[in-house]
């Protein structure tokens, strides 16, 4: 990966804790775990320019800190992330202050969040697009941008919210799944 050496220095730190945490709250699945560096880090480390130069950012349903953590430890952009489950609102708590992360963890559902809209909303392996742009559309700030990492149904799910959803959509491929996409959602307006 292609980051500063403090910059790497505070993701093993990060990798380090989640490790240590997995096996009693299930961060990341089990056979996930030997592959953490491929499939989360380097995967949540592509939103980081899309991510960087935001006043700030809110990432929804944060679960073991992918991307939100890993996006504030590349960009150095503070964050909010939002995370119902309080296990894991401790252990991103904790992987915070083990990184340096500049974050502030609410430990409540996504729709009861009450924070100011952000520049950048971002969201990782939570649901269908439909789902997350009605999550989103409250969270963003006028003019901001979401982004969305998203697999291989990411097109049907792009129809389906058109439905209910005016967007500009960029597409960016995936440099860690060939059927994975980042989807980077502006404009965003319900029908």
């Amino acid at each position: 990966m292609n980051v500063s050496r403090e910059t790497q220095e505070r993701l093993e730190a990060f990798v380090a804790l989640l490790q240590k945490w997995n096996p009693r709250i299930n961060l990341v699945s089990g056979r996930d775990l030997a592959f953490v560096w491929e499939r989360h880090v380097k995967d949540s480390l592509q939103i980081a320019p899309l991510v960087a130069g935001a006043g700030r950012f809110i990432d929804i349903g944060s679960g073991g800190g992918f991307p939100g953590i890993v996006a504030a430890i590349a960009t150095n952009v503070p964050g909010t992330l939002i995370e119902a489950d309080q296990r894991k609102a401790a252990f991103l708590r904790e992987a915070a202050r083990v990184s340096l992360a500049s974050v502030t963890v609410l430990a409540e559902r996504i729709e009861q969040a009450k924070v100011e809209p952000a520049p950048v909303v971002s969201a990782r392996a939570l649901a269908a697009l439909p789902k997350l742009l009605e999550w989103t559309a409250p969270l963003l700030a006028k003019g901001g941008k979401a982004v969305f990492l998203k697999g291989q149904q990411a097109q049907d799910e792009l129809t389906e919210a058109r439905r209910y959803w005016h967007m500009d959509v960029s597409i960016h491929p995936s440099v860690t799944s060939h059927d994975g996409v980042i989807l980077e959602v502006s404009n965003l307006e319900r029908v």
